[in-house]
């Protein structure tokens, strides 16, 4: 597990805080626990929650999984879930909660400073990080660069590219495809891919290593996995970022983030965790420690990186992303679930 760096003294005074003057009916003092179902790695995001825990007293019993697959449970569960606080490495997710009106509304000085394009119309939900989608390859084997997603059809890449079907995040950009080239559209790429030769694996991590080894030559992950691995591994990968043209839906551009449930007791303590966790200090170490986006106004990109508005990301609204159903839907239609 990385080891974040220690910023706990500045992080509890925001906490502390933040406490005073978000609104909910519990006094922060009577929490002792509180429940998070969290669809980021444990990896990425323990270290987190430990300074929190450290900064505040409070124990979080922390339920990892995919963001899709927790969704799922917490639509299940309904008013009935043992969750206090969601968070999801995509905002699809996080919609698919609001529209069945399990979140509650979030007060305005709940992650205050996050910009709005980040964050639900309602409030339902609140934007951490900011990720984007893009390309990772083998620069010594792939000499022609795919300009978009479509191209990535063509015979030059016949079975050399990794895509990873099951993952939130690609979930969350197929959703972005059909809401703006319909459902046709997304099913006919889909199966062209399949007839290229695609190959799957599980997760984001996975398609880099398996560009490290040689095993493919390309893959649709978020921007952060290349540097991810090459940490893990502790070396120079043989991988590189790469960019679809200006506007392609490949490009896209997602958020992490939180909503609080309902029907938590607990909501005042779930919205300070929002706050920690979308404080500057906590930002900068998303930035510098996870390789993420930092979503806040004039924050620094990650090393080597272009700011989010230099990427040519598409104009999506996120909310669009909710319809997480039809997705997984075509996914088994076309046999990649």
């Amino acid at each position: 597990m990385k080891k974040l760096a220690a910023s706990t003294a500045a992080l509890m005074m925001l906490v502390l805080v933040a406490g005073c003057s978000s609104s909910s009916n519990e006094q922060a003092s009577d929490v002792t626990e509180l429940t998070v179902y969290s669809g980021r790695s444990e990896e990425f995001i323990a270290p987190f929650f430990a300074d929190w825990e450290a900064s505040t007293g409070i124990k979080l019993n922390v339920r990892y999984g995919d963001s899709a697959e927790l969704s799922a449970q917490i639509l299940e569960e309904g008013n009935n879930s043992p969750a206090d606080l969601f968070l999801s490495q995509d905002a699809g997710s996080l919609g698919a909660i609001a529209q069945a009106g399990l979140f509650t509304k979030l007060p305005s000085d709940v992650a205050a400073d996050i910009p709005a394009a980040y964050v639900a119309a309602n409030r339902q939900w609140v934007g951490i990080t900011g990720r984007a989608r893009v390309f990772a390859y083998a620069p010594d084997r792939v000499k022609t660069l795919p300009v978009s997603i479509t191209d990535l059809t063509k015979s030059i890449y016949k079975n050399q590219i990794g895509i990873a079907p099951t993952n939130a995040s690609f979930q969350a950009f197929l959703t972005a495809l059909i809401e703006n080239k319909g459902t046709a559209f997304a099913k006919t790429w889909l199966e062209d891919l399949q007839a290229n030769g695609v190959k799957i694996y599980l997760k984001n991590s996975a398609i880099v290593e398996a560009i490290d080894k040689g095993e493919i030559s390309i893959g649709l992950v978020n921007h952060y996995y290349v540097w991810e691995v090459s940490e893990s591994l502790g070396r120079a990968i043989n991988a590189k970022i790469g960019y679809f043209a200006p506007g392609d839906l490949g490009n896209l551009i997602n958020v992490s983030g939180a909503g609080v449930l309902k029907t938590s007791a607990k909501q005042k303590a779930a919205q300070d965790l929002i706050n920690y966790l979308t404080s500057g200090p906590a930002q900068q170490q998303f930035v510098s420690d996870t390789h993420e986006y930092s979503l806040l106004d004039g924050a620094q990109s990650p090393s080597e990186l272009p700011a989010l508005d230099k990427i040519g990301a598409p104009s999506i609204d996120l909310k669009t992303l909710s319809n997480i159903k039809a997705t997984q839907d075509l996914l088994i239609q076309v046999g990649l679930l």
